[in-house]
This record gives structure tokens, sequence and C-alpha cells, in this order.
């Protein structure tokens, strides 16, 4: 056997099982090659372009493994933490609104206690709601965030629908009043209402009534000269208004109470001791409003 021929037998020999080593690496990085380098570099040019047709070696093969199971155990990781984030998100939890009527009248008769806490229960019962004017919205399966706002009027409340789109007949006396906590969503609400798939062309103007950067007298004034076809307000500003007889109560046929609305705290209105009180004791407790709720001549709906 020629020295070619046991040269070639050598790299058979490696080729089967080869893995080379930190020292065969660094040699070959030094080019500090030893007598059989020529052999050596042929089988790394012979992995070389094995991993390029798909066949990678041992080395390889350990290498991609580890990248597999790191792929793997961050993929756990990131799915773990969405299902911890999912289960204690609240979004994703059925709002109190969308249980039935006999459900969200004994709700807001709880709520109603807390507001009026030195109340005895005979006193109490004298301004519950009835059960008969708090709408049914049960079969509204969707989202019930201001997005939605818009198709859950025309699905669940159809004769608001239609009054929105009427020219109102007098001045400050919406159809609708809009309860929400906070002025942002205030805001917000309002841009929704005003939208024309409820106004239509002849819908009234939408009141928007928060203090902030609002005087009283300035929406005294504003209610006075305006149709409004709906009035979209904190508690607070709404109930004043109430009282001082800027908004009348004459057209009022629906009330929205924002409840599926949480804040940074995920509260929603009724659950800020402050709001609560101020919409059963300024809003909902307004002589005309409650006496309206109770005839069924006003509607409550919770969104």
């Amino acid at each position: 056997m020629d020295a070619a021929t046991a040269n070639r037998h050598r790299g058979d020999d490696l080729d089967d099982d080869f893995v080379p080593d930190d020292l065969v690496a660094l040699s070959d990085e030094d080019n500090a090659q030893p007598a059989d380098a020529d052999d050596i570099a042929g089988l790394l040019s012979a992995e070389e372009a094995s991993e390029g047709d798909g066949e990678p070696s041992r080395a390889s093969n350990a290498a991609s493994e580890k990248k597999r199971k790191r792929r793997e155990k961050e993929k756990e990781r990131k799915l773990k933490k969405r299902k911890i984030a999912e289960a204690t998100e609240p979004v994703g939890a059925p709002s109190v609104a969308a249980q039935p009527p006999v459900l969200l009248a004994d709700y807001v008769t709880s709520m109603q206690a807390k507001a009026f806490s030195k109340m005895s229960d005979i006193e109490l019962a004298d301004i519950q709601i009835p059960e008969s004017s708090i709408v049914d919205t049960t079969m509204w399966s969707d989202s019930r965030n201001l997005d939605q706002l818009a198709e859950f009027i025309t699905a669940i409340l159809p004769t608001l629908r239609t009054r929105l789109a009427q020219n109102p007949k007098s001045k400050g006396a919406p159809t609708l009043i809009f309860v929400a906590g906070a002025a942002l969503r205030v805001a917000d609400a309002t841009r929704v209402l005003k939208d024309k798939r409820l106004r239509g062309e002849k819908g009234g103007e939408v009141a928007k009534l928060f203090a902030k950067h609002f005087k009283l007298e300035e929406h005294v004034a504003y209610l006075k000269r305006t149709k409004v076809g709906a009035a979209v307000g904190t508690p607070g500003r709404l109930g004043k208004l109430l009282e001082n007889g800027a908004l009348s109560t004459s057209a009022l046929t629906h009330i929205i109470l924002d409840v599926s609305h949480r804040d940074a705290k995920q509260r929603c209105v009724l659950d800020i001791p402050e709001t609560r009180d101020e919409i059963f004791k300024t809003v909902l407790g307004a002589p005309k409003v409650l006496e309206g709720l109770k005839q069924g001549r006003i509607q409550l709906v919770l969104l």
C-alpha cells in the first residue's frame, strides 16, 4: 500500500466519527497544521459541504439541539406569561352589564344601598329602581366598549336610535343621558354619539358636560341655546345641571351607565365611592329622573 492510499484510508477512518476538538480548531485558525493537515482540512471541507447539503455533523446537531431547546423554553416562558396575563386580565371577564334585568336590579340596588348607607330598608325601597325600567341587553354578545356603541344602540335600543336621528323639539332636553366616570371618557363617548349612523342628518347636538375646562355657567348658557339629542357627562356636572333645571328631562327616554369601562385600578363607575354617590344622589336620584324611572318613561341601560 503506497503513502497516498494510506492517507486516503486514514481519511476514511476519520470521516466516520470524527469530531474536531478545540485543539484542532485552534490549529486550523492559526494555520499551524501537522503533517497530515491536508487530510484534516479535507475532512473539514467535506463536513462543511455536507452541512450545506442538509446533513450537519454531530457537533452541528448538538448545537442545533441546544438552540431548539432554548427556543422551546423561551416559547414556553412566553406562553406561560401570556396565560397568567389572560387569567388576570379583567377585559376578558364578562361585564356585570351582561346579566339579565332581574340580576341587574339586585346589583343596582346593592350599589344604591352603599350610596345611601344610613337609610333603612324601608327608605331604600322607596327610591329603588324597578326591574321593569332596566333594559334587557343579554342579546348583545359583542364587546361593550365605545367602538361598538353605535352598533349596540342600533341593535338593542332601536327606539333610542330613531329618536337620536330626529330633530329635538326643545332646547337643553336630550333623549339620552350618557353617564361616564371621567372627562376623557366623556370626550370619547361624545365622539361616538356624533356618528352619522346615530344622528343622521337631522339629529340634535351631543353635549359634552364635565367640569374640567368648563364653568357651570358656560354649560347652562350652552343648553339654553342648543337643541341637544344626547348629553354625555360626568355624574357631578350632570347632577348640577339637572338640579338647576338647565338639563331638562322632558324628552328623556334613556340613561346609559358606562359600567363596563374600568379605570387603571380596575374600578367601574359604580365601584368608586365618589362617582357612585353622585350617580344615585344627583343623577338617578334627581326627583324628575327617579319619577320617570318609576313610571317607566325613562329606561336605565347598563353598557
